[in-house]
C-alpha cells in the first residue's frame, strides 16, 4: 500500500500531469474551426499552431531533463507550468495567428513531462512505483477525455481566447500542487560526467532505446487511431461526433479494471517483461479486429476496447519501466528522451493518421497500423526483465550530520540511492537485494544501531 506523503505527491503530481494536458487538449478539437477567425489565418497556420506545441516539447524535453538531474527538480517544474501559462496568456491576447503560434511555441517551451515524472518516482518507493505511475498515466487518459467534451462547449462560452485563457489559469493552479509535494534532497553515487557524456550514456543503452521506440510507437498510434476512428464512429456505429466522448470514457473507465492488476502482478511477481508483452499483443489484438470488423457497430467497439485496455497498462508499465532501468544518476534525462520520443510518435501519427483517411479503403488502413505494431513486439522481444531495487524508509538521524550519513550508507554496497525528505524527518534508501551481501548487513546494521529486515 502507498503510504500517505506517496498518495498525497501521487495525487499533486498527477494533477499538475492533468491540468497541463486539459489545457493542451481543449484547443485540439475546436481549432481547426475558431482559428479561422484569426487574421492571416490558412490552414497550414492553423495546423502549426496545434502542432507547435508538441515540437517544443520534444526539442526542449532533454535540455529540462539534464539539468534535473544536476539541480533540483520542483524550481524547474515551476519554471516549466509558468512558460505555459505564459504562452497561454500570449495566444489569447493574440489577434493573428502569427501570434498564436509564438503562444503555442511559448507554452510547449515548458517541457517538463520528465522532470514531474522524476520527481514522483523520487517520492515514491520502489515497490509503489508502478501504482503511482498508473495513476499519473490514468490522469492523462481522463484529461484527453474530458478536453474532448469542455472544449466546445467553453468556446461557445468564452470564445477561442478566453479557451487560452483558462489554460493558463490551468498552469498557475497547478504550480500551487507543488506545495503538497515534499521537499526532496537526492543522493546517489557521485558518477561526474559532463551534460553530452550523461546523455551519451543514456543513448548507447540498449533496453532504454528499446522503451523509447515503444513509447513513439504507442503514441503514434493512439494519435493515428483518434484521427482516423472518429468517421467510422460517425459511418459504421450511427454515433455522432458530439457523442464520441461517452464512447471513450466509459472504455476508459473498464480499461482501469484491467490495468490495475495488471501493473499489481507485474511489480509484485516480477512479471513485467511477459506483461509488457502482453499488453503490446492486446494491441495488436484490437487492430486484428478492427480490420475484419469494423462495419459492424459492436465489433468496431470490442476492438477500441482492446486497443484501450492494452494501451493504459503500457502506459502505467512504460514509465515504471523506464525509472528502473535508467541509470540513477540519470534518470531524468533518460525520462526526457522517453519523453521527446513520446511527443515526435503523437506528431507522426497526426501525420500518418491524415494520410490514412486519404486511402479509402478502411481494411488497409487498420492493416498498416497493425504492421507498425507488429514490428514493435518484434523489437521488444530483446528486452530483458528489469531490474528490481527494494525500499527501506528510514528516520534521519539525531547525532550525525545528513550528508555524513549518505555517504555513509551509499559505502555500502547495495545501496544505490538515498532520497531525503528533510522535512518530514525520513529517507527512503534503495537497495539492490542481489548486490546485498553478509558484509554489507552488518555494516547497515552497524551504522543504524539495529538490525534491518533485507
Amino acid at each position: 500500500m502507498m503510504n500517505a506523503l506517496e498518495r498525497r505527491s501521487t495525487f499533486a503530481l498527477s494533477s499538475i500531469f492533468a491540468l497541463r494536458m486539459l489545457g493542451l487538449f481543449m484547443i485540439i478539437p475546436v481549432f481547426s474551426v475558431a482559428g479561422q477567425s484569426y487574421q492571416g489565418a490558412t490552414p497550414a497556420l492553423i495546423g502549426l499552431a496545434v502542432g507547435v506545441y508538441g515540437l517544443t516539447q520534444a526539442i526542449l524535453q532533454i535540455p529540462f531533463s539534464l539539468l534535473a538531474d544536476r539541480f533540483s527538480r520542483k524550481p524547474l517544474v515551476v519554471l516549466g507550468l509558468l512558460l505555459f501559462a505564459l504562452g497561454g496568456a500570449i495566444a489569447a491576447m493574440s489577434e493573428t495567428i502569427y501570434g498564436v503560434i509564438i503562444g503555442r511555441a511559448i507554452a510547449g517551451g515548458g517541457a517538463v513531462s520528465a522532470v514531474v515524472m522524476a520527481l514522483l518516482a523520487d517520492v515514491t518507493r520502489e515497490e509503489q512505483r508502478s501504482k503511482a505511475m498508473a495513476v499519473m498515466g490514468m490522469s492523462i487518459g481522463v484529461s484527453f477525455m474530458v478536453a474532448f467534451s469542455l472544449g466546445p462547449w467553453l468556446t461557445s462560452l468564452v470564445g477561442i481566447s478566453g479557451l487560452f485563457w483558462v489554460t493558463t489559469v490551468m498552469g498557475l493552479a497547478a504550480i500551487s500542487m507543488l506545495l503538497l509535494v515534499p521537499k526532496v534532497t537526492r543522493h546517489h553515487k557521485n558518477y561526474q560526467q559532463g551534460y553530452l557524456a550523461q546523455l551519451k550514456q543514456v543513448l548507447k543503452m540498449g533496453d532504454l532505446n528499446r522503451l523509447h521506440v515503444s513509447v513513439f510507437t504507442l503514441h503514434l498510434l493512439l494519435t493515428a487511431m483518434f484521427i482516423y476512428m472518429p468517421s467510422q464512429l460517425i459511418q459504421f456505429a450511427d454515433i455522432p461526433l458530439a457523442s464520441h466522448g461517452l464512447v471513450y470514457l466509459p472504455l476508459l473507465i473498464i480499461s482501469l479494471f484491467f490495468a490495475f492488476p495488471s501493473i499489481i502482478l507485474a511489480e509484485k511477481y516480477r512479471k513485467m517483461r511477459g506483461i509488457f508483452l502482453t499488453a503490446i499483443g492486446g494491441i495488436i489484438l484490437g487492430l486484428l479486429v478492427l480490420i475484419f470488423g469494423y462495419e459492424s457497430k459492436y465489433i468496431l467497439l470490442a476492438g477500441l476496447g482492446f486497443f484501450f485496455i492494452a494501451f493504459n497498462v503500457m502506459e502505467a508499465l512504460l514509465p515504471s519501466w523506464l525509472s528502473k532501468s535508467a541509470p540513477i544518476q540519470s534518470k531524468a534525462t533518460a525520462m526526457g528522451v522517453n519523453a521527446s520520443s513520446q511527443f515526435l510518435g503523437a506528431f507522426f501519427g497526426g501525420m500518418i493518421g491524415g494520410q490514412l483517411l486519404l486511402l479509402n479503403n478502411t481494411a488497409l488502413g487498420w492493416s498498416i497500423l497493425t504492421g507498425i505494431a507488429i514490428v514493435w513486439l518484434l523489437i521488444s522481444f530483446s528486452l530483458a526483465q528489469p531490474r528490481y531495487l527494494s525500499s527501506l524508509v528510514l528516520r534521519l538521524p539525531e547525532t550525525k550530520q545528513t550528508d555524513e550519513w549518505t555517504s555513509q550508507l551509499l559505502a555500502i554496497r547495495g545501496i544505490e540511492e538515498v532520497v531525503v525528505m528533510s522535512d518530514q524527518q525520513f529517507a527512503y534508501v534503495k537497495i539492490d537485494k542481489q548486490l546485498i551481501n553478509e558484509a554489507a548487513r552488518q555494516d547497515l546494521t552497524q551504522l543504524l544501531g539495529k538490525d534491518v529486515a533485507i
